[in-house]
């Protein structure tokens, strides 16, 4: 199955609802499961994102459809990239 790297920022409103509900990540990763994105590893991270999460989706068009829905909500920004493995990577230059 395809990997993602997502790079969230949460929005001022987003913040306040992680700092009364921190409950609310693990939330929000079940409803990603629903929507057909599983969550491999998730990180709290310092600078320009707040977190940094490894997803599997069965293509792109998963991804984009859990983006607009968590985008709209307003309590999240999100930069996606597709990722493959560096092994895989390197049998590509083979």
């Amino acid at each position: 199955m395809p990997s993602y790297v997502i790079l969230s920022k949460l929005t001022d409103e987003g913040r306040k609802t992680i700092r009364h509900k921190p409950e609310r990540i693990v939330e929000v990763n079940k409803e990603m499961e629903g929507m057909g994105v599983t969550v491999k590893e998730q990180f709290a991270v310092l600078g320009p994102y707040d977190f940094v999460n490894i997803v599997e989706a069965p293509d792109n068009n998963s991804i984009m459809k859990m983006s607009m829905e968590l985008g709209s909500r307003g309590s999240v920004q999100l930069l996606t990239l597709p990722a493959i493995s560096a092994d895989d990577f390197a049998k590509l230059l083979k």
